[in-house]
């Protein structure tokens, strides 16, 4: 058999990189969901007959996309390839397999070229509600959190089971939205597919072997050598959160050798009694993506790049929980690892490791009441985004309102109002919420919204960084915290409840701001003058945390 050229393999991994992002881009335009098709809360990518990773899209959240790389593998093993038939899609939802709460549906689809299968493509997104207590984090276990769905086929030989399609619609207070986003990742699946096998046919392949083996041996050589400029040694950070009714400490311990990394959460706090716990999966999406910003962030990410990361913890410490512990808000935590992880690789790389940020999305699911709903008022669920600002960089500010770790895009004005009957009545960004320092962290924003209708509406507040505001680097100072307040309301809203909107009631959040990067005093004069013009920082911050004279 005659060998490619190394050339001829780039060109064919270049078009599959571009080849999944074309999937990702299909299941956004054909999604029902906001979520999905505005914020790209997805993953899609194509793997090998060993289930192993090749590519995937960049649009997408590390959430979704580094469990997905497991995931496959998981499902390959579970079910035979010699009872797989062209047609076949294979689906769970266990956020132990797939990406860690019930609203993700992972989908898995085996590719057959001339018969045999030589592949797989695969794909993730949110759906909006799966019944129980819904998207918030009052739920006491799994069984609380809504449907759960066991490794199953979906789709045999092209005909889609529609007893399970009935039974996810039965259990859902948006069964149309449901089904149309499940619909959108089967179309997803099968675009994926069709394109593996014309890209195969192109270059005349009979398989993927020689193509996956270049892509994985390549990563993987660029991965050690990216480590290997790390100086060995073992780093340890604790981070403080808000916790639920109580403050929690995750706490990491990052051992760096020649060609591999290992994370333990060891010395983090146990579970809690409410649905804010990690399964490990996703604890270690997240972590890993963090590592692989700071160390060969330039090398696709693949099951070649992942593997030198290797991420523990005890079970049933928050950040390892174990079925069948409530999870559904797992991303409040679990998008917190990223700065966990930076405070370990500020120790040895502080050159290239920004502030902490805002980090978890502040994420709001809305919802009918009950009892607007039997007086005859609108029935509705749905998911809104918004991010607060990173951390500042060592040479740069940080980002304002910007999603990261998360990669979902914040929720518009306009499909705010579309999808549920609100009225938003600002967004803004936050004067003075980034944190001071040489270079500024990114401001968060503020956002007001009332009922749209004369009924009360439902918030399921599950974030982060109320109590514990960003930390600055260097010298450089925290941001601003998030806050949530009620008009009318004497007292604070906590970070994580179940908060009833009257009608003429305002909801205001505050989304926190990131923190700075080194000495305030030396910002440059025009940065921080750039700043006072445009309203980002206030004068009386500029002379307390700059030190510039009124």
């Amino acid at each position: 058999m005659t060998r490619s050229s190394k050339a001829h393999l780039q060109v064919m991994w270049n078009r599959l990189l571009a080849l999944v992002e074309e999937q990702s881009q299909i299941l956004i335009r054909t999604a029902f969901s906001p979520i999905v098709r505005e914020c790209g809360d997805i993953s899609a990518g194509i793997f090998d007959i060993e289930g192993r990773m090749l590519a995937q899209a960049v649009t997408g959240t590390p959430g979704h996309i580094n469990t997905m790389a497991e995931a496959v593998q998981h499902l390959r093993a579970r079910f035979s390839m010699q009872e797989m038939r062209a047609g076949d899609i294979y689906m769970t939802n266990d956020p132990w397999i797939a990406s860690g709460h019930l609203n993700d549906f992972l989908l898995m689809m085996p590719v057959f070229h001339k018969g045999h299968v030589v592949g797989f493509t695969a794909c993730t997104s949110h759906l909006v509600d799966l019944g129980g207590r819904g998207m918030g984090p009052e739920g006491s276990d799994i069984y609380d959190e809504g449907l759960l769905i066991p490794p199953c086929k979906l789709v045999e030989e092209g005909e889609v089971n529609t007893l399970l399609m009935e039974i996810v619609k039965a259990n859902s207070r948006e069964p149309v939205a449901n089904e149309g986003d499940i619909y959108a990742l089967i179309a997803c699946c099968d675009a994926g597919a069709a394109r593996l096998v014309e890209l195969m046919e192109s270059y005349g392949l009979g398989d993927l072997f020689e193509l996956s083996d270049y892509i994985i041996e390549t990563s993987l050589r660029g991965t050690r050598e990216a480590i290997a400029e790390v100086p060995n040694g073992v780093y340890e950070n604790t981070l403080a959160v808000d916790g639920y009714d109580r403050p929690l400490t995750l706490k990491a311990r990052l051992s760096v050798a020649d060609d591999h990394l290992h994370l333990d959460f060891t010395g983090t706090s146990g579970l809690s009694s409410k649905g804010i716990n990690v399964p490990l999966n996703y604890a270690t999406a997240y972590s890993v993506f963090a590592m692989r910003c700071i160390i060969g962030s330039d090398i696709p990410n693949n099951a070649g790049s992942l593997a030198p990361f290797r991420v523990t913890g005890p079970k049933d410490c928050i950040l390892n929980a174990q079925h069948p512990a409530p999870v559904a808000m797992r991303h409040t935590l679990g998008q917190m690892t990223p700065d966990l992880v930076f405070g370990c690789l500020h120790q040895a790389v502080p050159d290239k490791v920004p502030a902490e940020g805002a980090s978890s999305m502040y994420d709001l699911p809305l919802r009918h009441t009950a009892d607007a709903a039997l007086s005859g008022g609108m029935e509705f669920a749905v998911e809104l985004v918004h991010n607060g600002g990173t951390g500042a960089r060592p040479a740069l500010d940080g980002l304002s309102a910007t999603a990261y770790p998360s990669g979902v895009f914040g929720s518009q004005v306009e499909m705010t109002e579309a999808a549920a009957p609100v009225t938003v009545w600002r967004r803004e960004l936050l004067t003075d919420s980034g944190g001071a320092g040489t270079f500024r962290g990114g401001l968060g924003q503020r956002i007001e919204m009332t009922s749209a209708i004369e009924k009360p509406f439902l918030v399921f507040l599950s974030v982060e960084r109320v109590q514990n505001a960003a930390r600055g680097r260097a010298g450089g100072l925290p941001g601003a915290a998030g806050r949530i307040r009620v008009t009318g309301r004497t007292e604070d809203i906590p970070g994580k409840c179940e908060l009833r909107v009257e009608p003429g009631e305002r909801l205001i959040f505050d989304t926190p701001g990131g923190g700075g990067f080194g000495d305030p005093r030396k910002r440059a004069p025009d940065a921080l003058e750039a700043d006072l013009r445009k309203g980002l920082v206030s004068r009386e911050a500029a002379a307390r945390d700059y030190g510039v004279k009124s």
